[in-house]
Formats: C-alpha cells, sequence, structure tokens
C-alpha cells in the first residue's frame, strides 16, 4: 500500500502525546472510551498491542470465573444482561400458553435456575440413558445406542450431518467427518511440552472422577479411566492434524451408501442413520478423512466391549454434565474450564443458565432481542459499512499487480454474487413441535438437541436454503459461508464498548465493524480455502496456473509470518492452521481502512479525542482485539484453533501496512518493525 503521507518523527510524537493526555481531549472531563485504554509508558513501537490496551488490562483483571477479559466479554455481558431479562420476565410469567415462545424461554430458564432440584436428582435424569448402555451385548447394540446419543446428546465415533455438498452447493448432501475425541484436538494425546503432559495426567484423572460418581469403586473406575484414555488415544491416531482438514478437495471423498457399507462393514449404516432421523434412504455421503473411518472398523472389534460401553457412558456424562447436579457440573469445571483454560471459578449460575437459553432457544429469544433491544437503525448502518467494504473490494481486486485479467474478472463476479446478511433473518425457524417443561433442566437440553438433529437431517434431499441464519441477531460473531458465498452479521456487531448508548464515530466502525467483521468475512472468500469455490460456492479452480501459483507464494508469506510468533512459553503459533483466519485479519484491516478513507471524518481530518483520524482506525482495530488472555487458555486455542492470538491479530496484520508504520512513527530497529521485503498484502 503506497504512503498518503509520511509524518516525521517528532509530528507522530506530538500527535501520541496529545491523544493520550486526557487535558487535551475537549471532553467535558469525560475521556474518551478508546483513548482510556491507552498505557502512554509503552511506546507503540516497541509492543503496539501493550499501548492501545495495557491501562485497560491493569484496571480490570481476568475474572476469576473468566478465561479471558476484554472486549468480547464486555460485548457479552451486555448481551447477557439483556438475555437475562428476557429469561426472567418469561419464568416469572406461569400462565403462558403451552407452545409459546415465551412459555418454553420460561420453563426452560427456570429448569436450569432450580439448582435445589438439580442438586437432589443428581445423575437420575440420566439413568435410563445409563441403563440402555449397561444392556449393550454386541456390537450391533454398541452402534445403535452411539447413533440415539447422535440424536440430541453428543457425537461419539465421528461427526454425521447435513450440508451443502461442496461441489453442488444447490443439494444438500450428507457428511462424515472424523471425531469421537474428548480433549479438543489430537495434539492433547501426542505433544510432548510440560504442558500438555499433565493435561494428559488430569485428564486420566478426570475420567477416574467421572466414572466415581457414575457408581464405579475406585478399583473399577481406575481401570475404566486408563482404558477409556487408551482408547481414545486410538482414535487420535487415525485423526489428521487439524492444519490438514484445512483443504477442502482433499477432504472430499463422495461415495455411494453401499460403497460405505463396503468399506466399513463393522457398522451398521441403515440402522444407524435410521435411528438418528433420517426418513429416506441416503444414496450417497461425502467422507471427508476415509483413513479415520478404517481405523475405527478396525478398532470396533479390536477393542473389547466393555471398554467401549465405558467410553459411551463418559460421552454421555460429559455431554451433559452442565445440566446435572453441582458434584458433576464442578468435576466437568475441574477439567473443561480449570486444567484446559485456567479459570478457576465456575461462572454464576445465572450466566450458565442465560448461556444455555440462549443456545438452546435463541431462535425465540433473538425476535424479542430485535423488538426491544437492537438500536434503531443498526441494520442499516450495517449495510452502509458493508456495502462500502464491498466497493473498496472491487477496487482493490482490479488495481492487483499480482493478478491477471482473467482471473481478475471471476474474482469480480464472486465479489457481485456475494450475499450479505446483516442485522437479523427476515424469516424465523419454527420451533413448534418442540416442548419444554419446568421438570428437567437436563431432558430439556436433549429435547432441543434432538429436535437440532431432526431439523439438520430433515434437509438431506432438499434444495439449500439460502435464506437460513445460522446466527441469532444477538450472538456477537459473524460468519462467512463458502457453500452459499455469503457473509452473515448478527445486529448485536453494531455495539462497541464504550459507545452503547451512542453511536461510535466512523473511525472506529470501519476499523472494527469495517475492518474486523465485513472485511474479515468478505477475506475469507478469498483465502486459503475460500479461494477455491466458484461464485456460486462450488468447489472449482477458477485461477490461471500462473495466478494461482503468485497467489499461494504470499499465503507462504503469511504462513511464514505467523510461524515466527511464539505465544505462551515455548509454543509457536502454527501458521499453516491459522493461514485462513490470518489472510480474512489483513485483507479485513486493509479494507476497512481504504473504507475509511472516503468518510467525511478521514477527508475532514477530524480529531477526536486530540486523535487523528489514522490514530483512531488503528487504535480502534485494535480495540476489536481487547482480549487479556490466560496462558492455559492460550496454549489451548493454539493447539486447537484456526484463530490465532488476540495480541497476534493485532500486531500480525497490522505490521504489513506502511500507513501503520508512518501514524505512529514506527521505525527500523523497534520491535515492531517488519522489514520491507517480509511485508505481506495480497488483496
Amino acid at each position: 500500500m503506497p504512503f498518503r503521507h509520511f509524518l516525521s518523527a517528532c509530528a507522530v510524537l506530538l500527535l501520541w502525546n496529545a491523544c493520550t493526555n486526557p487535558a487535551k481531549q475537549n471532553m467535558a472531563n469525560q475521556p474518551d472510551a478508546l483513548v482510556s485504554h491507552i498505557d502512554s509508558s509503552i511506546r507503540p513501537g516497541d509492543d503496539f498491542f501493550k499501548f492501545a490496551h495495557g491501562a485497560w488490562f491493569k484496571a480490570h483483571p481476568i475474572p476469576e470465573s473468566e478465561q479471558s477479559n476484554g472486549t468480547w466479554q464486555l460485548i457479552q455481558d451486555t448481551i447477557n444482561a439483556q438475555i437475562l431479562q428476557i429469561c426472567q420476565s418469561a419464568a416469572a410469567r406461569t400462565n403462558e400458553p403451552i407452545g409459546s415462545n415465551k412459555q418454553k424461554i420460561g420453563d426452560f430458564y427456570f429448569s436450569g435456575m432450580d439448582s435445589v432440584s438439580l442438586n437432589q436428582r443428581g445423575i437420575s435424569d440420566i439413568q435410563p440413558d445409563l441403563d440402555r448402555i449397561d444392556a449393550i451385548q454386541d456390537l450391533p447394540g454398541l452402534v445403535q445406542e452411539a447413533a440415539v446419543l447422535h440424536k440430541g446428546i453428543g457425537a461419539p465415533l465421528f461427526n454425521l450431518y447435513v450440508a451443502p455438498d461442496d461441489k453442488f452447493s444447490a443439494k444438500n448432501a450428507v457428511l462424515l467427518q472424523q471425531g469421537g475425541l474428548s480433549m479438543p484436538d489430537r495434539s492433547f494425546y501426542f505433544d510432548t511440552d510440560a504442558r500438555t503432559a499433565e493435561l494428559r495426567t488430569k485428564f486420566v484423572q478426570h475420567l477416574q472422577n467421572m466414572f466415581g460418581i457414575l457408581g464405579y469403586d475406585v478399583a473399577k473406575a481406575q481401570k475404566a479411566a486408563k482404558q477409556v484414555m487408551q482408547l481414545e488415544t486410538a482414535l487420535a491416531k487415525n485423526t489428521r492434524k487439524r492444519e490438514d482438514t484445512r483443504d477442502p478437495i482433499a477432504n472430499y471423498h463422495k461415495m455411494a451408501f453401499a460403497q460405505l457399507q463396503q468399506a466399513v462393514p463393522n457398522i451398521d449404516w441403515q440402522n444407524f442413520t435410521k435411528t438418528v432421523g433420517f426418513a429416506t434412504a441416503i444414496d450417497s455421503v461425502i467422507v471427508g478423512q476415509p483413513e479415520y473411518l478404517k481405523g475405527l472398523n478396525a478398532q470396533l472389534k479390536s477393542i473389547p466391549l466393555p471398554i467401549w460401553k465405558d467410553y459411551l457412558k463418559y460421552q454421555l456424562i460429559k455431554g451433559l454434565a452442565t445440566y446435572l447436579d453441582d458434584k458433576t457440573y464442578r468435576e466437568y469445571f475441574n477439567f473443561y474450564a480449570a486444567a484446559l483454560r485456567g479459570v478457576t471459578e465456575p461462572k454464576p449460575r445465572w450466566k450458565r443458565v442465560v448461556r444455555q437459553t440462549d443456545n438452546g432457544l435463541g431462535e425465540l429469544i433473538g425476535q424479542v432481542y430485535v423488538a426491544e433491544y437492537l438500536p434503531k437503525g443498526a441494520k442499516e448502518k450495517l449495510l452502509e459499512i458493508g456495502n462500502a467494504i464491498k466497493t473498496v473490494y472491487a477496487e482493490r481486486i482490479k488495481n492487483l499487480d499480482w493478478m491477471g485479467a482473467e482471473t481478475k474478472e471471476k474474482a469480480l463476479k464472486k465479489l457481485n454474487t456475494m450475499i450479505m446478511k446483516v442485522g437479523y433473518p427476515d424469516k424465523w425457524k419454527d420451533l413448534s413441535s418442540l416442548t419444554i417443561s419446568r421438570n428437567s433442566y437436563v431432558r430439556n437440553v436433549i429435547a432441543v438437541g434432538n429436535w437440532s438433529t431432526q431439523y439438520n437431517i430433515s434437509k438431506y434431499g432438499k434444495p439449500v436454503d439460502r435464506t437460513e441464519w445460522d446466527m441469532q441477531p444477538q450472538t456477537y460473531n459473524a460468519y462467512y459461508n463458502p457453500s452459499n458465498n455469503e457473509i452473515v452479521v448478527p445486529g448485536c456487531n453494531i455495539i462497541v464498548p464504550g459507545y452503547e448508548r451512542t453511536l461510535a464515530d466512523d473511525a472506529l466502525l470501519y476499523s472494527i465493524i469495517g475492518g474486523s467483521t465485513f472485511g474479515h468475512e468478505m477475506t475469507h472468500g478469498f483465502d486459503d480455502q475460500g479461494c477455491q469455490y466458484n461464485e456460486m460456492g462450488n468447489l472449482e479452480n477458477w485461477w490461471t496456473p500462473e495466478d494461482s501459483i503468485r497467489f499461494h507464494e504470499k499465503t507462504k508469506m503469511i504462513v511464514a509470518q505467523f510461524n515466527e510468533y511464539v505465544a505462551v512459553d515455548t509454543l509457536h503459533i502454527n501458521g499453516n492452521m491459522t493461514q485462513g483466519e490470518n489472510i480474512a485479519d489483513l485483507g479485513g484491516v486493509m479494507m476497512g481502512y481504504e473504507a475509511f478513507k472516503k468518510t467525511a471524518q478521514y477527508q475532514n481530518k477530524q480529531l477526536v479525542a486530540a486523535c487523528t483520524p489514522d490514530q483512531r482506525f488503528f487504535l480502534g482495530y485494535a480495540l476489536a482485539w481487547m482480549i487479556n488472555e490466560r496462558p492455559e487458555s492460550i496454549t489451548n486455542q493454539i493447539k486447537s484453533d484456526v484463530h490465532a492470538p488476540a495480541k497476534f491479530r493485532v500486531i500480525g496484520p497490522l505490521t504489513n501496512m506502511p500507513a501503520f508504520y508512518a501514524t505512529f512513527g514506527i521505525k527500523e530497529g523497534d520491535a515492531m518493525w517488519r522489514p520491507e521485503n517480509k511485508r505481506v498484502q495480497i488483496w
């Protein structure tokens, strides 16, 4: 990106001091929320992440009940408080008609808050499920019970679901993917670093404790824990590394249903799919990792049935532990929150129940949220920013120096075809068949799981509904769906911490919503995975060979950049695994910046809180990732998440932008300096 202008180091210092000096903000003694986060004792050239957020981090340590603290937590707290009001209001009304939205919301929330009844019942609500597992006498019975659990509790053995066919996106297909592991990733079973080795020991102890809750004596629980760990390690050996699952072509193996039965004969697939709820015969399936199913097929015979039964019991109680009594929940928390993420105290019950009510009945809550809490004009502002980013993206593609005319034409066609869904859906999912009562929290959760599974598999054999949303308007997140070539941005993304009662200035809106949201999601259409899908969402190579080579040379550079970063202890970020998100972050912030340059705030050089438009934009982008994370959480993220830790989502893309260096006077020799020949610019 060419320099718009270059400020001398002296001029930058003056602007920096003005931006960080509350006396010069002219804000009627009300410090600007963005500027108040700055730690002026740190130079931006030394560590821009700490410079932008240090003061806030010092004043707001991570709560004992959280794995992190920052922007996402602040916004989620705001949304949770609103959902709590919706839940409490509904729960207080005991005369709502059975089957109405408020009855379901109120009864679901009430059943989760009734801790007295939950503790009195212990695990008795899942005793019928445990009895079924105990009654298994052979391999067909084992597979049958695994199918029952797939309906509404979890995904033992593998993942099975319905989604658009990657090579024919208008048609829904049955997909089979590796799965069945209880720890977040296969790496947890094999990595030799000290943290991971300790986690394996804690996981075996956790298994033993859970089997104790299930009624096993100490010796039996120890034996069961050891054997289940061995079983899952065997499954993990068959599992592809996460970075190897990122290639959609290498993970696409379509076969006739009869071929699946021949390849994996130890599973009666017709009975399995019928038990899960498929109403019609399946003609074909898309297998992601055939070697996993091959290994599983052998292990179903070689591993004794009693061990498989213990495995299913653990899958059952793990999937439902957070909805049972406090003792069971606490054991689940001790491993999955404390050991894995460093959280030392559970969230208050109301937060946990609000979250689950939203997860289970989000479509119903969303309707109330849109009517009562979503700021007026949010959808229109989101569309304005999204369209501005899309316009800039087209300009950028036209001016690329590494892409030829033929590929540019197809890239522009894909961009112009890209659907933007913002705010909230035009139609809501029909949950009228879902029954909720105040009698049992865990049974309500299972009912929601059954409904969700049935809703998903009922799509098989039907055309893809391109109007469907996979997020609710109260979900602070966004996504790109390559099969639909669409981006979805829920309405609550309009919230900016510190500006909840007013609309933030464009520097913040175009950096956070424009850059880290719209620009990021649009770039997913052209990252290492999205670039393999055409404008209709079908897997197709639309690149000329020469342009494809040039593109992958650039993506190799961003992989190398992130491989350099050490996030915690001696653990490096996995540049291959995170490259799609890193490409999207880089493209997003560049598009957000270019779109912001067209606004009146930028062109009029308007100062806000004594900050220049450039300063506020880059500080605003950092605000999107103002997240302080525990070391345990970062370790877990590095091993199992395709997103880099928050700090590197800021400094990674920004250190590829000349305008960032100019704005903060960063020069060669500074820690934040990146040599020009190593700076990455793709889109």
